[in-house]
C-alpha cells in the first residue's frame, strides 16, 4: 500500500533518511517511534507530500485516503458538531449537491444522490460524530458552542474526532494524545483497535502504543528498522540485540543489578492485592527491557530528606476548591512511603486536591495537618512556565546552593543530559522537554520527602519518560502521581484513589479494572447521546431528509412499474397470438416466452423493492 524505496532526506544540511526502503501494507498499525529530531513529523509531511522527494522514492495508490491529525486549530465562530462533521468531505460534497438538485427540482438526479448518501452512511454520520466527541470527553451541551468558546487543548480533541470522522484507508497520528486525560486515552485506544485501515502512529506513551501497534517502525541512525510486535516486545527485542554487543555489555550488567535491586525490594512488600501484583509485573518488565536503554543520554535520581514526619499530610473533612467547593468530604492521610495515583476525568478535581495538599489554595472547610517535617516537591501542570526564563540552567541551581562549585553544578545538571555551553544558556531557548528536564532537576536538589507531580510527562520524549520513571521507582519518599501514561502509573504507584463527582474514594483495583469502568462509562454516555439525538430537531431534519428521499425512490420504482407491466402486456397479447404456435415460428415463441419470463421476474423484484421502501416510509410517518 505504502512503500519507501532508497528514500534520502536532508533538511536544514541534516541527513534525516539515507537509503530507507520500507513497505506498510493495509490494514498494518505501525508505531513510529525514535528520539526528538530523527524525522519522524518529517516522515509523515513526506507521505503527504508537503516535502518533495525523488517521485520513485515513494509510493501509494492515487486513490489512496489518507487522513492527518493537524496540531493547531484555529478559533472561530464554526460549530464544534458541524467542525467534526466537516471531516467526511465527500459526505458534505453530496449533501451540497443534494441541495442544489432539490432547488433545481431534478429528481431523477435526486434519487441517485440520496443513494449515494445513503451508501456513505449520511444518515448516520450526525449520530457517529457525536459518538466521537462524547467519547473524547465533550457534553452532549457542547456539540452546538462554537469552536472560539473552547481552549486550545479543546480545539485539538475537536480536530482529533475530525479526524476520526473521515473515511481512510492510512490514518497518519502525530502525538494524538496531547491535550488528553487518562479516560479519554483509554477510549481512544478502544476505538483505534476498531479501525479497519492501516495507522502509522508518533506517541511517546509506551502503553497505548502497545495498545494499538503490531509493528514498531524505529527511526535510529538515519534509518529506519520495522519490528514485528508491539512497543514491549520491541524493546525486548532491542534489548537482546542489544546484548550481543560486547562493547556494551558490562554498562548493561550494571544496569541490569541496578533494576534487579529495587524489584527485589519492592516485591518483599507486594501482598496480594491485585494492585500490588499489578506493579510486581510492571518492575520484572522493566528488568527485561532495562538493556534498550542503555544509551540513553539522561540519568538522574530524585533524593530524599532523612527526616520525616508520620503522617507527612493529612486532610480531614475537608471542602476543596475555589468560591465554591468541587470537592467535598475529603479524607486523605499520606504516611511516609505511600505511593498513590490520582484516577479521574479532567476537571473533576484531580489538581485542585493536590494544589490543597501543597498549600497554593486555602481549603473552604475542613482541616489540613502537615508533619514537622513536611518537605514537598511540586511539579505542577504549569511548572516550566514558572521557571525564570531569563537566566540559565545553572544559575537556577546555584540560587539554590551557593556553596556549590560550578563543576559541582555542571556534573549533577549532567545527569539532566545539560552538558557543555547548554548549561550556560539562558532558558527561554529550551524546548519543552529542556524545561521540564530542569524543572525536574530543581525538585530533585531539594530533597523532598513527598513528591506531588500533575502530568509530569507532558513534553517529555520516550527516553526521559523512561529516565522519570526509573527516578520515582528509586524514590524512598511519598508519591502522590497524575499521569494519563500508564506505564509511567504502573511503575510507580502501589494503590489509586478515584478523583471524580466531588468525591475523593480508594478505586479498588489496577488500570485494567479502570479501563473497563471508564468503558462502561463511554458507553453509557454514548447511549444517553443517542436518546437525545432521538427527540432533536437535528434528527426530525435527517428524518425529513431520509422521508424526502425514500418519497422519490417510490415515484422512480412506480414509473418503472407502469413501463414494467406495459412491456409485459405486450408480450402477453403476443403470446396470446394463435399463428405464434405454428412450426416455423419455433425460435420467435422461444424468444417471447424468454423475453415474458425476464419482464415478469423485473416486475416481481421491482415490486418487492417498492413494497420495502413504502414500509420504510411508514415507520417514519
Amino acid at each position: 500500500m505504502l512503500s519507501f524505496n532508497n528514500l534520502e532526506l536532508v533538511l536544514g544540511g541534516k541527513t534525516l533518511f539515507d537509503d530507507v526502503s520500507l513497505t506498510i501494507h493495509h490494514h498494518q498499525k505501525v508505531g513510529l517511534i525514535g528520539a526528538n529530531g530523527t524525522g519522524k513529523t518529517s516522515l509523515f509531511k513526506v507521505i503527504k507530500k508537503e516535502i518533495e522527494v525523488d517521485q520513485s522514492s515513494v509510493s501509494y495508490p492515487n486513490d489512496l485516503r489518507i487522513s492527518y491529525l493537524a496540531q493547531e486549530v484555529p478559533a472561530s465562530d464554526e460549530i464544534a458538531l458541524q467542525y467534526v462533521l466537516s471531516g467526511d468531505y465527500r459526505l458534505l460534497e453530496i449533501q451540497h449537491e443534494i441541495e442544489l438538485a432539490e432547488k433545481e427540482e431534478k429528481f431523477e438526479i435526486l434519487a441517485e444522490l440520496y443513494e449515494t448518501y445513503s451508501a456513505l452512511d449520511g444518515y448516520s454520520a450526525k449520530s457517529k460524530a457525536e459518538q466521537l466527541i462524547v467519547g473524547l470527553g465533550f457534553k452532549s451541551e457542547d456539540f452546538n458552542k462554537p469552536l472560539k468558546d473552547f481552549s486550545g487543548g479543546w480545539r485539538v480533541r475537536l480536530n482529533l474526532a475530525k479526524t476520526l470522522m473521515q473515511p481512510s484507508d492510512l490514518m497518519l497520528l502525530d502525538e494524538p494524545t496531547n491535550h488528553l486525560d487518562l479516560d479519554a486515552i483509554l477510549w481512544l485506544s478502544n476505538w483505534i483497535k476498531s479501525f479497519p485501515g492501516a495507522l502509522i502512529l508518533i506517541s511517546h506513551d509506551r502503553d497505548f502504543l502497545d495498545d494499538c501497534v503490531s509493528f514498531i517502525a524505529h527511526l535510529y541512525h538515519q534509518s529506519i528498522e520495522l519490528y514485528s510486535g508491539n512497543f514491549t516486545q520491541f524493546e525486548i527485542l532491542r534489548a537482546t540485540k542489544l546484548a550481543e554487543i560486547q562493547s556494551n555489555y558490562v554498562k548493561q550488567q550494571k544496569e541490569v543489578a541496578h533494576m534487579q535491586s529495587f524489584i527485589n525490594r519492592f516485591k518483599a512488600k507486594a501482598t496480594k492485592a491485585r494492585q500490588a501484583q499489578s506493579r510486581v509485573k510492571a518492575l520484572e518488565k522493566m528488568e527485561l527491557i532495562a538493556p534498550a536503554h542503555i544509551d540513553s543520554p539522561f540519568n538522574f535520581t530524585i533524593s530524599e530528606t532523612e527526616k520525616i514526619s508520620n503522617p507527612l499530610i493529612s486532610l480531614s473533612d475537608s471542602s476543596l476548591g475555589y468560591n465554591t467547593p468541587i470537592l467535598s468530604m475529603v479524607n486523605l492521610s499520606i504516611a511516609p512511603g505511600d505511593r498513590i495515583g490520582l484516577l479521574g476525568p479532567n476537571g473533576a478535581g484531580k489538581s485542585t486536591l493536590i494544589k490543597s495538599i501543597v498549600g497554593s489554595i486555602s481549603l473552604i472547610d475542613g482541616q489540613r495537618e502537615a508533619g514537622t517535617n513536611f518537605k514537598v516537591g511540586y511539579f505542577s501542570q504549569h511548572q516550566v512556565d514558572d521557571l525564570d526564563l531569563s537566566i540559565s540552567a545553572f544559575t537556577h541551581i546555584q540560587r539554590l546552593d551557593e556553596t556549590k562549585t560550578e563543576k559541582q553544578i555542571r556534573t549533577y545538571l549532567g545527569g539532566f543530559n545539560f552538558k557543555g555551553d547548554k548549561v550556560k544558556d539562558s532558558i527561554h531557548l529550551f524546548s519543552g522537554g529542556e524545561k521540564a528536564r530542569l524543572a525536574f532537576a530543581i525538585i530533585s536538589y531539594q530533597k523532598p520527602n513527598i513528591l506531588l507531580m500533575d502530568e509530569p510527562t507532558n513534553h517529555l520524549d520516550m527516553e526521559m519518560r523512561h529516565a522519570l520513571t526509573i527516578a520515582l521507582q528509586t524514590f524512598r519518599g511519598a508519591i502522590l502521581l497524575i499521569s494519563h501514561d500508564r506505564h509511567l502509573l504502573n511503575s510507580s504507584v502501589d494503590h489509586f484513589y478515584l478523583v471524580d463527582n466531588g468525591r475523593v474514594d480508594i478505586f479498588n483495583g489496577d488500570l485494567n479494572d479502570y479501563k473497563n469502568y471508564i468503558l462502561d462509562i463511554k458507553s453509557s454516555d454514548i447511549k444517553e447521546t443517542k436518546k437525545k439525538v432521538k427527540s432533536s430537531k437535528d434528527n426530525k431534519d435527517d428524518n425529513s431528509k431520509l422521508i424526502k428521499s425514500l418519497n422519490i425512490e417510490i415515484s422512480k420504482l412506480e414509473k418503472r412499474l407502469l413501463r414494467l407491466n406495459a412491456k409485459l402486456d405486450k408480450a402477453n397479447l403476443k403470446l396470446a397470438d394463435p399463428d405464434l404456435y405454428k412450426d416455423d415460428s419455433s425460435d420467435n415463441l422461444q424468444d417471447l416466452i424468454r423475453n415474458q419470463l425476464e419482464l415478469s421476474n423485473e416486475v416481481e423484484l421491482a415490486d418487492q423493492e417498492w413494497m420495502d421502501k413504502v414500509t420504510d416510509l411508514e415507520s417514519l410517518s
